[in-house]
Parts: C-alpha cells; structure tokens; sequence
C-alpha cells in the first residue's frame, strides 16, 4: 500500500485509526492527520512516509522504529504478523502450537500478550513464558517444549526507539529462526490478514503460562557446560537488558564466582539510558564495565546484549585505554571455536563434527577445521543459516554471536557462550599462561589472523544503494596498496549463495574485504581479513595487523570517494 495524495493518506491514517487498539499511536496519528488536513507540510510528509508501504516481514521478522502507521512496530502491525502465522500453521498441521517470549522493551509484553490472544483465538495452543527473559530462552523452549512454533519480541541490539518480532519454526530444524520460503508463506498470509481490519479477529486470554521449570532447565543445561568451577573475577553486564537474572542463575549452578555487576546497568530499562546505542560492539557501551573492572581488579569483563543473545569480552591490556579491550567477534570466535575442536579431538563425537561461520567472519575458522580434520560450512549471514548446518558442532558470526551448544539452542546465544568464555579463561590461568601467550600459540598453529570492519551509519537509507552502486562501477583493482586479485559479485548469487547484495574482494597475500548492507539496521557495512603464515607466531600476528591497518585507511578512502 503506497499512498501519496492527501485525501487518500487521510482515508488510510482513519482506517488504521479505527482499528489501533493502543491509545498512544491513536492519538499520534490522530494529531497527524488533523496537522496534514490543516495543511501542515512536515505532517503531510511524516504521514506520507509512515504510510509509503509497511514494514517487510522477512527472515528476520518483522523489525522497526515504534510508532503509529504500517511503516512502525506497532500492535496494529503485530496483531496482523500474529493472526498471518496463525493462519501459516493451520495450514501446515491441524493442531500447531507456539511458544511466546518477549524481552524489556517498550511494548514488548504488550506485543507478546497480543501475540498470545490473537493466535489462541484463530485455534493456535499458545504458551506464553512467565516473564521477560532472554531471546535463548525462547530459542530454547521451541525444542524443549516441542513447538510447531515460537514468536520472540525483541530488537535485540537496535536503539531504544525500535522493537521486533521474531519467528522460529519447529521440526527437524526446531528453535531455528526461519529461512525462504517460509518467510514468504507467512507474509503472504499477513498480508491476507492486513487486506481487513484486525478488530474482526477473535481473540481468547485462555492461552497457557509456561511453567518455571522450562528456565530452570535451561539452567541446568547451560552451566552443564562447563566439567569444573571458576573463581576468576568477572564483572558483568546485562546492558539494561534482560540477561541478567538468568545469567547469575547460570554462573551459579556451575561453580563461578558472582560475578561483580554494573548495577547502573543491571535491570531491564526499556531507554537504555548510560548508553548511546545498546550493543557492546559500538564505541563507549563497555564503558562503565571498563570502569568498574579496573576499580574491583578484575581478571574478565562479560557483556551481553539486552536480549541476552550476544556476548562481548574484555580483558586487562594495559596499552589500551583504560586497561581494558574488547575482543573482538572474531577474535572471541577463534578462541572457542579452538576449544570446541580440541574437545572434540578428545570425545571423537561423530554426531557433531562441522565447525560453520557466515562468510563475512575470520577465515580462521576455516583452518581450525582443516588442523583438526573437521568439516566445514561458510553461510550467508545471519545464524538462521549457521544453525541448519548439519552435524553442527560450533558456529559464529562476527557480530558477537555463538552457538556453542547446539543440541540445546540452534540460535546464538550469549549465556552459554558466557560459560565457554569463563571456563576457557580459567583454563588459562591454571595452566599459568595468559590470553597473549594463547593467542601467540594459535598463530603458530593456524596463521596469524587479523580482522576489523568499517561501519557506516546513515540518516537516508539511499545513500547505501549509491555507495554500492558506485563500488561495482568503479571495481578498485587495489585497496590501501594492495593488489586486489579476484572479486565476487553476490548481486545475482554466487557458488550457490543465492543474490545478496554483497561484494567480496579477494586480495594478494590471502586478505579479503567484505563490503554489504546490514539485515538490521541503517549501516553499511565493510569486514577486513588478513592472515601471516611466515615466522614466528607473534611475527605473524605483527604482520597481519600491518596489513589491516593498510586496509582498513585504502577501504575507508574508497568508501569515501
């Protein structure tokens, strides 16, 4: 639906209007169309844009800024997304059920609750979690509980402003978000939904309230992971999400220390407040962990996202500011992604024998398998590919995601990668070496390896098309001096991939640049690869550092131009 004229944006604002069950986007959208019909310019232009199509419900759900209109997250929106998987279920199976979470957001019990209502009234056995808990949680409970489904409410990572939907299937694949075509299938039964007014739905509040012991046994599951206790000194952060609760329950049932928390940030608070955007990946978020961990004198700083699916770590590094560094997706992903191998060099699981990560992490992963004599998939991006790798044993994005245990989970999941983390570190500390001693040793194992990425916030969403545009109209044939050997072009798929608006830079002496779009948020987004295998270790890990710096100043010159 794209509306332009005024008489027709006011007919459709009135529409929505009339069956927005929230006073709040009401009024919000009541006060613009009164300042449109006055003639108001901007409110004609806020509602021509609120209303120039609706948000695309894709395989990453449904995900976007809260407000009034079919371009927002709203309940409106929501109750349509519900009502359409209701409708896709029913016509898979005559009995289908789901399994409901939702995060600290605004609204996000709110969208849940809606959720729950509107598809046990279409004919859906809904269970509902008892409270705010972490996106694993969720992931978990579809293959706990045995679910045709799950819905979980959450913006993860994204800014306070914004709220999400996402959808796991059940079956072979059960607690994996969903994959084409079945983001297809569903969207085409919300647009169904979307073509009639939401008010006609039934609705039931006879839906059931999972019981505690689904937490408690992913508990108990998750601080199964590590065999011995830890009295390392963590401080931890839940980054004014929902991680926390279910985090010290976990650290607890294994045998860790407690950890010392960043109380500012330690419970759910839907505006994020010491923080500019909530993601431990962006500059300043660790702040006031670095902080509190140089007070305390801590050995490891844990971080995960408000939905508790990603993890950051820091460790004391006294040339950096601070004290503190953060390791990077990567960096963390190299080192369990070893752990995971030399575990399985000593359980010899045939069950679990591939290591996968999305194309745009480290090539390290690559070599780890090869050293241990282990399968090894590359995905597109996004852990909805990494986590139907068959034989998963461990799998990674860049982005701070890891599945370290995936007959539990098949999503990222921050906690449990927490515990493989913790329990690494304190490996290293019995053994009496330190992380550089470690990180040294793996470069005389499997190369040197160096990463980095180049992202690039926009305000105008066209200016990512232009860039991308101009990069396969101008291919460089070097990149910060060096030679650019071969390229490939996602754009109408490659090697299988199907299209993605991706480009990939192959270059002399085994480095590699990445340049896309993100899936989730208003970025462009550019991953710098560089690997050593001459000298020593640490000569190694020098010369691929080298490299990235000179990548890193060719790339953003391009990306500059």
């Amino acid at each position: 639906m794209v509306v332009d004229d005024l008489a027709g944006l006011l007919a459709a604002a009135r529409a929505w209007m009339a069956q927005d069950p929230d006073p709040v986007t009401r009024s919000e959208l009541d006060a613009l169309v009164a300042a449109a019909e006055a003639g108001d310019a901007p409110a004609r232009a806020e509602l021509a844009q609120r209303f120039a199509g609706r948000l695309e419900f894709g395989t990453a759900g449904l995900r976007g800024e809260l407000g009034a209109g079919p371009m927002r997250m709203n309940r409106v929106l929501v109750g349509q997304a519900a009502a359409g998987l209701a409708a896709y279920l029913l016509g898979r199976a005559p009995h289908p059920t789901v399994v409901v979470g939702y995060d600290g957001r605004h609204n996000s019990s709110v969208f849940a609750r809606d959720t729950a209502e509107l598809m046990q009234g279409a004919g859906v056995q809904v269970t509902l979690l008892p409270r705010a808990l972490p996106t694993p949680v969720l992931a978990f409970a579809v293959r706990h509980l045995g679910t045709s489904a799950g819905v979980m409410v959450t913006a993860s990572h994204n800014p306070a402003r914004d709220n999400g939907y996402k959808v796991y299937l059940g079956g072979v694949d059960a607690g994996s978000q969903i994959v084409p075509p079945s983001d297809a299938g569903i969207a085409a039964e919300i647009e169904r939904v979307a073509s009639g007014s939401i008010t006609a739905l039934p609705r039931s509040s006879e839906f059931g309230t999972a019981p505690e012991g689904v937490v408690t046994e992913y508990v108990r599951q998750t601080a199964g992971l590590s065999a011995s206790p830890s009295t390392l000194k963590v401080v931890y952060t839940p980054m004014h999400g929902v991680g926390w609760e279910t985090a010290a329950a976990v650290f607890e049932a294994a045998g860790f220390a407690a950890p010392t928390t960043v109380d500012a940030q330690l419970h759910a608070d839907p505006d994020f407040p010491t923080v500019a955007f909530p993601n431990p990946e962006e500059p300043g978020a660790l702040d006031l962990a670095i902080d509190l961990a140089g007070k305390v004198g801590a050995d490891l700083i844990i971080a995960n996202d408000p939905d508790a699916d990603r993890v950051a770590v820091g460790v004391p590094d006294s040339s950096a500011p601070g004290g503190w560094r953060r390791l990077s997706g990567n960096e963390v992903g190299w080192l369990l992604g070893w752990q995971a191998a030399r575990r399985l060099d000593a359980t010899a699981d045939e069950h679990a024998s591939t290591m996968a990560c999305s194309l745009v992490s480290s090539p390290a992963l690559r070599a780890i398998a090869r050293r241990h004599r282990l399968d090894f998939v590359e995905t597109l991006t996004g852990f909805k590919w990494i986590s139907r790798v068959g034989g998963l044993a461990f799998g990674y994005e860049e982005a701070l995601g890891y599945l370290v245990d995936p007959d539990k989970v098949r999503d990222k999941d921050g906690i449990s990668a927490a515990v493989r983390v913790i329990e690494l570190f304190t490996e290293l500390a019995t053994e009496g070496t330190t992380l550089d001693r470690h990180l040294t040793e793996f470069a005389e194992t499997f190369g040197g390896y160096a990463s980095s990425q180049i992202s690039i916030r926009v305000s105008d969403l066209a200016q990512i098309g232009r860039t991308m545009s101009r990069l396969r109209a101008q291919l460089p044939s070097r990149i910060g001096g060096i030679r650019v050997e071969r390229i490939d072009d996602f754009i109408e798929g490659f090697e299988g991939f199907p299209p993605s608006d991706l480009l990939r830079f192959h270059l002399e002496g085994g480095g590699r640049v990445i340049v896309r779009p993100s899936g989730t948020e208003p970025k462009l987004k550019c991953y710098l690869d560089t690997v050593s295998e001459s000298g020593s270790g640490a000569e190694r890990l020098a010369a691929a550092e080298a490299a990235l710096a000179q990548l890193d100043a060719g790339m953003r010159e391009l990306l500059e131009a």
